[in-house]
């Protein structure tokens, strides 16, 4: 893989270009102080202080009553250890921020270059990637773990790699939807300009409703891809990722590099190597989610064979699933 290839699934690069096609997106280049915020983790965690007043934690984060300087008792070895720290501030980002959430209806969802922040979403106070200030922001991006890789390794697969990490970093805000669902989000797989799979994004559940839908959502997207997508996307191999929204129009969300640090989902990058037909995937029972790709867990830890303690989970849910439809009945 070459670093062009990954540079194109950069939004900041693609989305103009799809913009007709995708969810409606505001981006905004970083300046390079934040960047280095977001990559310090010599000191407490401390988000940047609100010119507005709208912080995500107000009562635990620089809340000025607790920030009292360290003290240090005369003699101590350790005063030249103990430096005072205080919040930064990003006024200028921050009002830009403020109004290009304002402009996309009050709440949008983050992400850098490639990636977004969900492995931080647990600290949210929704539990999502909602946001509706600069705060939420920085609270989801200074928690994440998954950012690092857009911040230091983005070009660590390619063979021809140079640096570390693009020349800017971009903040894309997102429409948020409150309607989205995730069971009609899917990840497509374009080998040589062929597009070869389609699998369930959310593997971690099983959709009953797609078991209905399936061949009507592959007709859809074979469609989408082949009229808005083959075309104008440069790569030869890559993947993007799309929603299907009620009335059955497809929408475009993201782009990824093939292979590399890109998940394959409910196939191994094996099977796509390989000439194939298209195919589309989708977990068609409880016995088949796919629990390490939510937990901390690699999937590939789990025991789900015959008599396994997971196997034995997925029996249990099952049957309370039945017995529960049964009374319904």
């Amino acid at each position: 893989m070459k670093e062009e290839e990954v540079n194109r699934c950069q939004i900041q690069e693609w989305y103009p270009k799809f913009k007709s096609v995708s969810i409606k997106t505001l981006i905004h280049e970083l300046p390079e102080p934040f960047v280095e915020y977001l990559l310090d983790d010599s000191g407490p965690f401390l988000l940047p202080i609100s010119i507005t007043n709208e912080d995500a934690l107000p009562n635990r984060v620089h809340n000025p009553h607790e920030e009292e300087d360290y003290q240090v008792s005369e003699g101590s070895d350790d005063e030249s250890e103990q430096p005072s720290s205080s919040p930064p501030s990003f006024p200028k980002l921050e009002l830009e921020i403020k109004e290009s959430i304002k402009t996309l209806g009050g709440a949008i969802f983050p992400k850098l270059n490639w990636s977004a922040p969900k492995d931080a979403s647990w600290i949210s106070t929704t539990g999502t990637l909602r946001c509706t200030s600069f705060s939420e922001i920085a609270l989801l991006f200074k928690s994440s773990d998954s950012l690092v890789h857009d911040l230091c390794h983005a070009y660590d697969s390619c063979s021809d790699k140079t640096s570390s990490r693009p020349r800017s970093f971009f903040l894309a805000l997102r429409k948020w939807y409150p309607s989205f669902r995730p069971d009609m989000e899917f990840r497509c797989f374009v080998k040589g300009q062929h597009l070869i799979g389609i699998s369930q994004r959310e593997v971690t559940t099983f959709y009953p409703v797609l078991m209905e839908k399936k061949d009507d959502v592959r007709t859809l997207i074979h469609e989408f891809f082949s009229n808005k997508i083959r075309s104008r996307f440069d790569s030869e191999n890559y993947t993007f990722d799309v929603y299907v929204t009620g009335d059955d129009r497809v929408k475009l969300m993201d782009f990824n590099p093939w292979a590399a640090f890109t998940l394959p989902l409910l196939f191994t990058w094996e099977e796509l190597d390989q000439e194939i037909e298209v195919d589309m995937r989708i977990v068609e029972s409880r016995r088949e989610v796919r629990p390490g790709l939510k937990t901390a867990v690699p999937y590939d830890y789990f025991d789900t064979s015959p008599g396994s303690g997971w196997d034995q989970f997925l029996r249990n849910v099952g049957e309370e699933e039945l017995t529960h439809q049964n009374r319904g009945a």
